[in-house]
């Protein structure tokens, strides 16, 4: 069986200004202590740890800042955004390509190895995990949630590019990325009627996929978690404290 690779985001714009990296005292995000070990180091402990996993690369802007901590990896230059860095990892590595990222520390083979499981027969799998599960397994949690009729649920950083149609996603990502602060150019590019729908709480998980294979090309699959932690990542210093203490009881 062909081993699958995998693709860390480890990007970031500030250095050691970032705020994370300055509450930490390290030269960069990825370096953050969590519970006494460097946040990329955790996350690519789980990496290896994973059976069918191969090559595992390192999306940054900064590879001697992470060289030490990151061993044996393939590093690759971070673009000025995710969906770019995500697009140029797909040029040089190809389909399929296993994606998550360095502020991820929780990360566990089990979720990793459940999440491929469920991700048969489409282009691109994201991981997610659902209000309930989440208030469930991490209790008082703060989240951002997607709001759709049938579910309200939070992205859990992974994310399987599984055929080259996947890259249109990924293109269709970009240019969202860059229309970011122009509301009204995302709706020319999504179509005002799927945006008043999500605006109105009445887009299902389903009419969302259909809608991007539409304009795509490519199935998309959400893959809900059986664990709501696979939804906690470290963005602030509240994440840090909720993550060692969840580290601590395990």
């Amino acid at each position: 069986m062909t081993e699958l690779p995998v693709l860390v985001l480890a990007g970031s714009r500030d250095g050691d200004r970032d705020p994370l990296a300055r509450h930490g005292g390290v030269a960069h995000k990825a370096l953050l202590p969590v519970a006494g070990r460097p946040m990329l180091a955790r996350v690519l402990d789980c990496l290896r740890a994973t059976p069918g996993l191969g090559t595992i690369h390192v999306s940054t802007e900064a590879p001697d800042d992470l060289r030490e901590v990151a061993g044996n990896v393939v590093f690759l230059p971070a673009a000025p955004g995710p969906s770019a860095s995500v697009a140029q990892a797909i040029a040089a590595c190809g389909t399929p390509l296993l994606v998550t990222t360095a502020d991820h520390p929780l990360l566990r083979p089990v979720w990793i190895a459940e999440f491929l499981a469920e991700s048969d027969a489409c282009d691109l799998a994201v991981a997610v995990a659902t209000r309930a599960v989440i208030e469930r397994d991490v209790p008082g949690t703060k989240r951002t949630y997607i709001r759709l009729r049938d579910m309200r649920f939070s992205g859990c950083n992974l994310f399987l590019f599984a055929t080259p149609a996947s890259r249109d996603v990924v293109r269709l990502w970009q240019r969202l990325e860059r229309e970011r602060k122009k509301p009204w150019r995302m709706a020319a590019i999504l179509g005002p009627t799927i945006l008043l729908r999500a605006v109105t709480g009445t887009l299902t998980s389903t009419a969302l996929c259909r809608h991007i294979e539409r304009l795509t090309g490519a199935r998309v699959r959400l893959v809900p978690m059986s664990d709501g932690k696979a939804a906690v990542d470290v963005d602030k210093p509240a994440d840090l404290t909720l993550v060692e203490r969840i580290l601590s009881e395990t």
